[in-house]
């Protein structure tokens, strides 16, 4: 290989230059520069092994895709057998995604890193999924034959408890909203008293729902969902012993302290009570309890005084008066 030198020689000299009219010396300084001098080797350019030319592999020409050799009915669990990014030669399906160039289309999927970014489910299509359960199937148990129903299901196992687990695309695979635990149970399925189920309205409040009959104990103070469900569990038994207690200042209460009104004994009876004996006699007293149209009186009279005065709750009542009355 040649190598180049560059040098510069710096002569300086003193001439005489009389006979240009000049009567003192002149100074002159000569300079030369990219002085190069050559090696003896006449060969340049790169080195190559084995005294010939640089081989290089020519160029595979690219073959077909893999969607263009699938069959029609190949089986897709061999495609895609577990979770992996999106291959554009493996899925024959014109999927595109991304932003729309000048009002065009979104772009093709061959290319396409936006499809690589995005988790997929191509592992988990129907039939990957019928495989999983025929493949646990050696695992499992028949479903009982006595829970054939969900009153007997509710019946058997009264407490549910219901979390949620979640799938998204993150730096983790953690939610802390997946710790969240909800216990459920109706208040039928407990035993419980009259003493006992209203103490237990007092202290559960709204979560409580009259409707269903249902009681909904949330958890999400732990940071795991086990301990919420410890928790709860914790929560649900405390609430059933402390219901059953009796402390001393409740054999104080009034009629005016009760959770509801009741029929019983109140005013509204003894006022029906007189005014149909007044008309009927004092033989029926015993009787005028066991009528359909005084049972129904009691509960639109009840309805109206726990649930508030509505359209619904007066008709009721205008309707049990007229009928009780004999109007």
């Amino acid at each position: 290989m040649a190598t180049h030198a560059g040098r510069s020689l710096l002569c300086l000299g003193r001439i005489r230059a009389s006979g240009l009219g000049l009567q003192g010396p002149l100074s002159r300084v000569t300079y030369a520069t990219h002085v190069s001098t050559r090696s003896s080797s006449g060969k340049t350019g790169l080195p190559t092994r084995g005294g010939g030319k640089l081989g290089r592999r020519p160029k595979r020409a690219p073959g077909d895709p893999r969607t263009e050799k699938m069959p029609v009915d190949q089986d897709w669990t061999a495609v895609y057998p577990a979770a992996a990014p999106f291959r554009p030669g493996s899925v024959p399906l014109p999927v595109r995604m991304g932003y729309p160039v000048k009002r065009g289309v979104p772009p093709e999927k061959k290319g396409n890193l936006e499809l690589i970014k995005i988790p997929n489910f191509l592992h988990l299509t129907p039939a990957a999924i019928r495989k999983h359960c025929e493949a646990l199937k050696a695992f499992c148990t028949e479903w009982p034959s006595a829970l054939d129903t969900d009153a007997k299901c509710d019946e058997h196992f009264p407490v549910k408890t219901e979390s949620t687990d979640y799938v998204s695309a993150g730096p983790s695979v953690r939610n802390p909203a997946a710790r969240v635990v909800r216990l459920k149970v109706k208040l039928s399925c407990l035993n419980l008293d009259d003493h006992a189920f209203k103490k237990m309205l007092k202290l559960v409040g709204e979560r409580y729902c009259r409707d269903t009959d249902t009681l909904t104990i949330t958890a999400d103070r732990c940071p795991l969902r086990q301990q919420n469900h410890d928790h709860a569990t914790y929560l649900l038994t405390v609430l059933y012993h402390e219901s059953w207690k009796t402390e001393p200042w409740e054999a104080q209460k009034s009629v005016a302290d009760m959770e509801e009104y009741s029929w019983e004994d109140s005013p509204s009876q003894r006022n029906l009570v007189d005014t149909l004996v007044r008309a009927e006699g004092e033989e029926v007293r015993e009787q005028l309890l066991g009528r359909r149209e005084v049972h129904e009186y009691k509960d639109s009279v009840t309805r109206l005084k726990n649930e508030g005065e509505s359209e619904r709750t007066v008709m009721l009542y205008k309707e049990a008066v007229k009928k009780v009355l004999d109007l």
